[in-house]
C-alpha cells in the first residue's frame, strides 16, 4: 500500500488532500498544529493518522517523520501544505508576522523535505509543495506570502535537479484563490470579483488541488519533475 505524509492536514486544502488520498487507497499520516478537534474528527472519518507538529520546529518535524516511518512502514510521498498568510500594507507588517510566514511556509517545507528525503529516496517517491498563483505573479498587500510561495516553486526546481538521479520527483501545485480559512478576511463581494476575473468563472476548490497533486504523484506523471502546475482557472493568463 502506498503511504503519504501531509503537513497542515486538519483543515482547508489539507483536509481535502487527506480525504482524497485515503479515498484512493493511500495510507496517510497528516499533521496539525492547533486544530486538534478537527484533526481527530478527520482521522476518525478517513482512517488517516493525525500527528501534532509545528513544522517550524526541527525537533517536532524529526519526531513526526520518524513516527510516520514507524507507523506507516515506509513513506512514498510527501505533500507540504502547511502554510500561513497575512494581508496588509508591507510597511505596516510586523516583523513577527514576517517571521511567522517565512518560518511556516518556507522553513517548514525545508525541514520536512530534508527529514523525509532519505525515506523517499528508498522508495523512489514523490514530493509536492503547495505554492500559490501569487507565488507566480505576486499579490498586492501579500508581499511576504507571495515571496514565500515563489520560493517553494524555486525549491521544487532546484531540488528536482538534485534528487532526480535518485528517482525522487519534486513538483509544485499553485492553486488559485481557494475559499478556505485563509480567505476569511475577504468579503463576499471580493470573492465574487475574483471569480468574475477568472476565465472559468469560479474560485478554485480544495478538490481541484487534490486532483492536481494526485496527478503529479501518479505514474501518469512519472517523467514530470521540477514543474509548477497552476490550478487557477486561467486567472494568471
Amino acid at each position: 500500500m502506498k503511504t503519504m505524509l501531509i503537513t497542515g492536514g486538519a483543515r482547508g486544502i489539507g483536509a481535502q488532500l487527506v480525504r482524497h488520498f485515503t479515498g484512493q487507497g493511500w495510507r496517510v499520516l497528516f499533521c496539525y498544529q492547533f486544530s486538534r478537534e478537527a484533526a481527530e474528527q478527520l482521522a476518525a472519518q478517513t482512517g488517516a493518522l493525525a500527528w501534532a507538529c509545528d513544522v517550524r520546529r526541527e525537533d517536532q518535524v524529526r519526531a513526526m517523520v520518524s513516527g510516520a516511518h514507524q507507523l506507516l512502514g515506509h513513506i512514498d510521498a510527501l505533500i507540504c501544505n502547511a502554510g500561513a498568510a497575512w494581508s496588509g500594507l508591507t510597511e505596516e507588517m510586523p516583523t513577527a508576522e514576517f517571521e511567522r510566514l517565512a518560518d511556516t511556509n518556507l522553513r517548514g517545507a525545508f525541514l520536512c523535505v530534508r527529514q523525509a528525503l532519505p525515506l523517499l529516496r528508498d522508495r523512489r517517491g514523490g514530493i509536492v509543495l503547495i505554492s500559490s498563483m501569487w507565488g507566480t505573479v505576486g499579490a498586492s498587500c501579500e508581499t511576504v506570502y507571495s515571496a514565500t510561495k515563489a520560493a517553494l516553486q524555486c525549491m521544487a526546481r532546484s531540488l528536482a535537479k538534485e534528487v532526480g538521479p535518485s528517482g525522487v520527483r519534486v513538483n509544485c501545485v499553485a492553486p488559485g484563490a481557494v475559499d478556505t480559512d485563509m480567505m476569511a478576511g475577504y468579503s463576499a463581494q471580493d470573492k465574487q470579483a475574483l471569480a468574475e476575473d477568472t476565465p472559468l468563472g469560479r474560485l478554485c476548490t480544495a478538490q481541484d488541488v487534490a486532483w492536481a497533486a494526485d496527478f503529479l504523484l501518479s505514474d501518469r506523471a512519472s517523467f514530470i519533475t521540477g514543474q509548477t502546475l497552476t490550478v487557477d482557472g486561467g486567472f494568471t493568463l
